[in-house]
């Protein structure tokens, strides 16, 4: 069934692209941000209350409805762990910046590809050359590829129904918006969010890190991926990028104009330095990682008919 759900969902997105933020990002965050209004009071304990009432029964409930769907027909559970899979992942959350982005580094277009990698970043980009554009684009897909698609498909198998899509998405979420309060009322609030997303993401970092180095070059990759994470500033995701770094044969990181100044950051990868024809390369490093994802789960699925 997971297998089926997926390729459902890969269709259903070539055909009717989701418009990710206005439909799932802005909802979810608001909510976030509703519950953070009511129980933020500064302590960590307040974070605690707070998790389980925006994350846990959101997830809880999602599972009573999924198995009341399922015990009345699988077809309808099926359905709705599609249409939930469909709201939490995709490639199209990405893909389209990175292609457009791509497309004008090819004709030569570099402002273009400035504007269109800060409007997908949110970044400022003046002053950024084609090589630099190129490294933060491929380091936001491979970034994306595994928060809007690996990540989110290990939780889809790990716990029943959908459940576990919405739970790493809405963990997400959360943390992101209450560590931005957090920054702002100088408290503790989102300690405990923190803490439970680097939980929940800790073995999809790992197995989409394992994916990249099994479908690319894996000697480096391993290697990047054990030396060189705990530079980055986001040590988690530095585990993935270090791992596509180092399967893709191409250096990532290092200094970069942010706002106007030059911020210096860890090296990732092993190398050339990144550029265009790069970026190809990462694109089909993110669809052989989903094909190899796909193997795994048509043997799973031949495995539990066997047992």
């Amino acid at each position: 069934m997971s297998l089926f759900s997926l390729i459902a969902v890969f269709l259903i997105e070539q055909f009717k692209p989701l418009d990710y933020r206005r439909i799932v990002a802005e909802p979810l965050s608001a909510w976030a941000a509703f519950v953070e209004s009511r129980f933020n009071a500064g302590g960590r304990h307040h974070g605690l209350a707070a998790w389980m009432i925006a994350v846990a029964v959101p997830v809880v409930l999602l599972a009573i409805v999924y198995l009341a769907l399922h015990a009345l027909n699988p077809l309808l559970g099926w359905v709705l762990n599609v249409g939930v899979l469909y709201l939490t992942m995709g490639f199209r959350q990405f893909s389209h910046h990175y292609t457009e982005i791509q497309l004008a580094l090819r004709l030569g277009d570099l402002e273009r590809a400035r504007l269109l990698l800060g409007e997908w970043q949110d970044r400022p980009t003046q002053g950024l050359s084609a090589g630099d554009v190129a490294r933060l684009a491929i380091e936001g897909a491979l970034g994306a590829s595994h928060r809007h698609v690996f990540a989110v498909l290990l939780w889809f198998v790990l716990l029943p129904g959908p459940c576990g899509a919405l739970l790493y998405r809405l963990a997400l979420i959360v943390r992101d918006r209450w560590t931005a309060a957090e920054a702002a009322e100088h408290n503790e609030f989102a300690s405990f969010a923190r803490q439970a997303f680097a939980v929940i993401d800790w073995l999809p970092q790992r197995t989409t890190a394992a994916a990249f180095a099994v479908v690319g070059d894996f000697e480096d990759a391993v290697h990047c991926w054990r030396t060189q994470p705990a530079f980055w500033t986001e040590r988690e995701l530095g585990i993935v990028l270090a791992s596509g770094a180092g399967a893709l044969g191409v250096r990532l990181g290092g200094s970069v104009i942010d706002e106007g100044e030059v911020a210096d950051r860890a090296e990732l990868g092993l190398g050339d330095l990144a550029d265009v024809d790069f970026m190809q390369s990462a694109v089909g490093l993110v669809w052989r990682a989903t094909v190899l994802w796909m193997l795994l789960l048509f043997l799973l699925g031949l495995a539990s008919l066997a047992g």
